[in-house]
């Protein structure tokens, strides 16, 4: 059995292996990167030290690799501000205000002008941090304990911490915890979780 020659206008397509060419893939558009969606979560209750499940949830999202900043605002200790802050998890950065102990009402309504002053500029520099960081996107998540006592005990203004909430990168999540959240920050947050004690 003899092949018949094909046409010449099939064999004129074709290369010297026989093979024709395919006919390009129609161009698609392309694809949108988009970014993920930052939430404001805030964790209050009528009481202090409660919230183990945010430092828990900031640690486990360090290990799988975001860039995480926990600022306790009125929790000092020995060797602590900016310039010892704690490195945990590879991208986790754990940060204190350069005072010894924890600030209270009773301490600061009995504190004298030099304590408060002092403590005042050990909050304000944990708080200026918080801001730049955020202001920059250099943070995937931050947590802000006890920020809203910071703002009763007057370290920090409500309108500077909303402003600042607003302004944020829109991939940022930021998580309030402790009592005394103002209730402009309850307005814009996405997620609100409220512990109470049970009798």
């Amino acid at each position: 059995m003899t092949a018949s020659p094909s046409p010449k206008t099939q064999s004129s397509s074709r290369n010297k292996y026989g093979l024709s060419p395919i006919n390009s893939a129609p161009i698609q558009p392309r694809l949108k990167i988009i970014s993920s969606q930052g939430q404001i979560q805030v964790y209050s209750s009528p009481y202090r030290g409660s919230f183990s499940v945010v430092l828990s949830e900031a640690l486990r999202s360090a290990g799988l690799g975001s860039r995480v900043l926990i600022a306790q605002f009125l929790k000092g200790g020995v060797s602590q501000g900016p310039q010892n802050a704690i490195r945990l998890c590879g991208k986790l950065e754990w940060l204190r205000p350069s005072i010894y102990g924890c600030i209270n009402k009773h301490q600061t309504n009995n504190s004298t002008q030099k304590d408060f002053i002092k403590n005042d500029q050990a909050v304000k520099e944990v708080w200026e941090i918080c801001k730049k960081q955020l202001a920059n996107n250099e943070l995937d998540k931050l947590v802000l304990d006890e920020i809203g006592l910071a703002i009763e005990f007057g370290f920090i203004t409500e309108k500077d911490l909303t402003t600042t909430l607003e302004n944020r990168h829109d991939s940022i999540d930021v998580i309030l915890t402790g009592p005394s959240i103002p209730s402009k920050v309850f307005s814009i947050a996405d997620q609100i979780t409220q512990l109470r004690c049970s009798k």
